[in-house]
């Protein structure tokens, strides 16, 4: 008998697919704060980390910080890794389209920009409103649009005096 997984959408449905319909989708994604504030972005009715696919010939740092610029607008750097973590989910806008996902989450610096949507793709501009800075203390109450609960990594960067902007750490370096 062949191998199954459970795949979940981002309704909460699960589906049993055979292993042999999975496809590798590495991706990274950038935990932003600024002045006690999450960088998130707005999609399917909740929020997600700005972050995406990891396209062949380019390190997951690169992927993060040109992703974290596509979907917001900002620029960012000096990525820290922070968590890896795996999920299965079946993608919504694409029937039978079942991945193993290989998140990779990064406490990145702000460094220069507004959040603009932009760089959003033509199947982005369907399904996500555009980011938003969201206060780290509101977390607990919003609803995540993601295969993987990151909230607690926000938690974890924050407690770990990660984040912020350039500036802010040049500043309090004088």
């Amino acid at each position: 008998m062949a191998k199954t997984v459970i795949c979940r959408d981002m309704d909460g449905n699960q589906h049993e697919v055979p292993v042999s319909e999975l496809t590798w989708r590495p991706a990274a994604y950038g935990i932003v704060i600024k002045d006690k504030k999450a960088l998130l972005l707005k999609q399917y009715n909740g929020y997600d980390l700005p972050g995406g696919g990891i396209d062949l010939g380019e390190t997951p740092v690169e992927a993060v910080i040109r992703e974290v610029k596509e979907e917001s607008g900002l620029t960012v750097a000096k990525p820290i890794l922070v968590d890896v973590q795996s999920s299965f989910f079946k993608r919504s806008y694409a029937e039978g389209n079942c991945v193993e996902s290989i998140s990779i989450y990064y406490a990145c610096e702000y460094v220069s920009g507004d959040i603009n949507n932009s760089g959003h793709d033509e199947h982005e501009q369907q399904y996500a409103e555009g980011c938003v800075w969201v206060s780290v203390d509101e977390l607990d109450d919003i609803t995540v649009a993601a295969s993987t609960d990151w909230r607690e990594l926000i938690k974890k960067v924050v407690k770990a005096g990660r984040g912020g902007t350039i500036a802010a750490r040049q500043k309090d370096r004088k």
